[in-house]
């Protein structure tokens, strides 16, 4: 059976490597950002509209890409080490925003009180994505979006087999991140209405090229 590190059980990864990957998680990805994801968070994120909630917003790298016209936005992250970055991110840009400390799976805000919720290469991570995923259904108003980019399980059988025999190490290394999650199914198991796109995480191993990007109503 395919492990796809849907568990409820604490992440595998211990607090020093969390602290480590707080710093390394730019640099890292700085490539990736370079060859198109920064322009598709930006793209992605124009569509953001009333009072906005980032579930794991990281270090911030969705800083800059909100538009002006926005009523609030909260930026929920459950790693000391990643509010840190975030809140110095958050001072450089003069981003008008409140950082809670909340996870994906335990979000602390009223039913019905979310316009717009962004999970970007979120629910690859979380223990939970199910519980998740409710989470985000229960604070989204009727008629309320999330907005997605997320790395998934490749359609290719090849990449899923690498994805598959690499999923223990990847996790470690990423600080939980699993690498063939099927999180677009995940959506849509718990009754969201998605209209996505496939994309490639270039500048990234391969391992986690795949991508959807898109908009959810529930």
């Amino acid at each position: 059976m395919t492990d796809t590190g849907i568990r409820r059980e604490v992440r595998p990864s211990s607090g020093a490597w969390l602290r480590v990957m707080a710093v390394v998680y730019d640099p890292f990805v700085w490539l990736g950002e370079l060859a198109g994801m920064r322009q598709r968070r930006c793209t992605l994120l124009s569509g953001a509209r009333g009072g906005v909630l980032e579930s794991g917003a990281g270090t911030g790298l969705n800083i800059g890409c909100y538009p002006d016209g926005i009523d609030q936005l909260v930026l929920a992250e459950p790693e000391p080490a990643m509010r840190r970055r975030l809140a110095r991110r958050l001072r450089r840009h003069a981003q008008p925003a409140r950082i809670i400390d909340a996870s994906a799976e335990r979000l602390p805000l009223p039913d019905d009180s979310v316009d717009t919720l962004v999970s970007t290469l979120v629910l690859c991570t979380v223990a939970d994505p199910e519980r998740a995923l409710r989470e985000i259904a229960r604070v989204l108003r009727p008629g309320g979006q999330l907005l997605f980019i997320e790395h998934v399980r490749a359609q290719s059988a090849l990449l899923a087999r690498w994805q598959d025999w690499l999923f223990a190490a990847w996790r470690g290394f990423a600080g939980g991140c699993c690498c063939n999650r099927p999180i677009g199914d995940l959506i849509r198991g718990c009754g969201f209405d998605v209209v996505a796109d496939e994309a490639v995480w270039r500048g990234m191993p391969r391992i986690v090229h795949p991508l959807i990007v898109g908009r959810a109503t529930h």
